[in-house]
C-alpha cells in the first residue's frame, strides 16, 4: 500500500495557520503561557491551549478576510463547541489535569493578507 500523498496547503489553510500565529503572539504579549498548539485526537483539534494566570484556556482561532459575510466567532456553532468540549475533556484526562478551564475564541480579521484586528473573546461558551 502506498503512503498517502501530502496535499499542497490551500489559501484557507494558510490563512488559518497565520491566524494561529497572530493569536499566539497576542496571547504571549498579554502574559499568557502557550502550553500546546494544534492538539489533535480522534474527536477533534484544539488550536491553542494556553494558561492565563491559573486558568487553562482552550482557544479556537477563527480567521477571515474582512469582506467575509459572517464574523469569525459566529462560525463556532453548537456542533463545533461540542467537539471542542469533548476534545478538551480528552486532553485533561490524558494529561491527568483537574483545573479551572475556559473556552475562548480568537477572531482574526485580515485585509490584503495582513492582520488588521485580533479580538480574544473570553468565555465564548460554557462546557
Amino acid at each position: 500500500m502506498r503512503k498517502a500523498e501530502k496535499r499542497a496547503p490551500t489559501a484557507k489553510s494558510l490563512l488559518g495557520k497565520r491566524g494561529e500565529e497572530v493569536t499566539s503572539e497576542r496571547l504571549v504579549s498579554l502574559g499568557w503561557e502557550i502550553v500546546e498548539k494544534n492538539f489533535r485526537c480522534r474527536g477533534g483539534e484544539i488550536d491553542i491551549i494556553a494558561r492565563d494566570s491559573g486558568t487553562l484556556v482552550f482557544v479556537e482561532v477563527r480567521s477571515r478576510r474582512r469582506s467575509d459575510f459572517m464574523s469569525p466567532a459566529e462560525s463556532v456553532d453548537y456542533r463545533k463547541q461540542q467537539k471542542l468540549i469533548l476534545t478538551a475533556r480528552y486532553y485533561l484526562y490524558t494529561k491527568g489535569l483537574d483545573c479551572d478551564c475556559r473556552f475562548d475564541v480568537s477572531e482574526v480579521l485580515f485585509e490584503q493578507d495582513k492582520p488588521v484586528s485580533v479580538e480574544i473573546i473570553k468565555n465564548a461558551f460554557d462546557s
